[in-house]
């Protein structure tokens, strides 16, 4: 199918960005576009203008520090896989970057447009949520912070406004007695996970004292669970919270299994990293 018609504009500056998702009733943001123009094209999407924001300067950067890594709207995918300084400041960026898609699909997609397309079966919305990251949106109102635990509204559903531009996202360093880890299970490295898992944890002379798991293709929305009172069951005590759903791809079942396998392993290998990193 192709698209329905739609105006195009591509302003040079963020404000003139702002003004025209200000001014314009159904506008959307275009930006690396690999979830937009798929639903562009089966016309599950049908916007009136599409505000492309590929010519805007100074949205591309990545930047790391003992605090965290700062990714712009424009850095795709790619750029932040290949950003060693990103990867010695938070690893499970990377490691869950590895996930994402194919090549192709990782040199033009924007890992920024990633988050807020909200879609809880895409890997760095989870990895936002499970590290307590921000986003920074802007509007002609002015620039706001967005904690990740208030971004995800419901199935591909961002809380952020229509005339609101995602600008920046912050995912927080890890902290020295930290350890990460990530898994998924899909038909085909880089299809969408039929069950992806994060752990991260904090440890004390090798004890674990915090454990938390995120989880992709789970729920609706991504999904964080604390398992620091059951860490001899991480799984059931994930299940208990989620609830798995039947589609296309898997059915309820099959995903608690995945859930069941892989929660264990990827904890194991979280508070393994962490113990490596402390020498502990």
């Amino acid at each position: 199918m192709k698209p329905a018609p739609f105006a195009y504009l591509r302003p040079s500056t963020l404000e003139e960005a702002l003004a025209a998702l200000a001014d314009t009733q159904g506008a959307k943001v275009l930006a690396g576009g690999q979830s937009l123009v798929p639903l562009l094209s089966m016309r599950l999407a049908a916007p009136s203008t599409l505000v492309d924001i590929n010519g805007l300067p100074d949205l591309d950067g990545i930047a790391a520090d003992a605090a965290g890594v700062r990714i712009g709207a424009l850095a795709r995918h790619a750029d932040v896989l290949a950003s060693a300084e990103a990867s010695a400041s938070q690893p499970l960026i990377g490691m869950a970057l590895s996930h994402v898609a194919h090549p192709t699909i990782r040199n033009r997609g924007t890992t920024v447009g990633s988050i807020v397309h909200a879609d809880a079966a895409a890997e760095m919305p989870m990895v936002l949520r499970l590290l307590d990251g921000t986003v920074d949106v802007a509007s002609v109102r002015g620039r706001r912070t967005v904690p990740a635990a208030d971004l995800f509204a419901g199935p591909l559903e961002s809380t952020l406004a229509h005339d609101e531009v995602a600008v920046e996202a912050f995912f927080p360093a890890l902290a020295p007695g930290g350890g990460v880890a990530f898994s998924e299970v899909a038909r085909r490295h880089g299809d969408y996970a039929l069950v992806g898992v994060a752990a991260l944890v904090d440890t004390e002379g090798g004890e674990v004292t915090r454990a938390r798991i995120g989880f992709v293709s789970v729920s609706d929305v991504p999904t964080v669970v604390d398992v620091s009172d059951a860490l001899d069951d991480p799984a059931g005590a994930a299940l208990a919270e989620l609830e798995p759903a039947d589609d296309i791809h898997a059915t309820a079942a099959y995903r608690a299994h995945l859930v069941k396998v892989l929660t264990p392993r990827v904890l194991a290998d979280a508070i393994h990293h962490a113990r490596e990193r402390t020498g502990a």
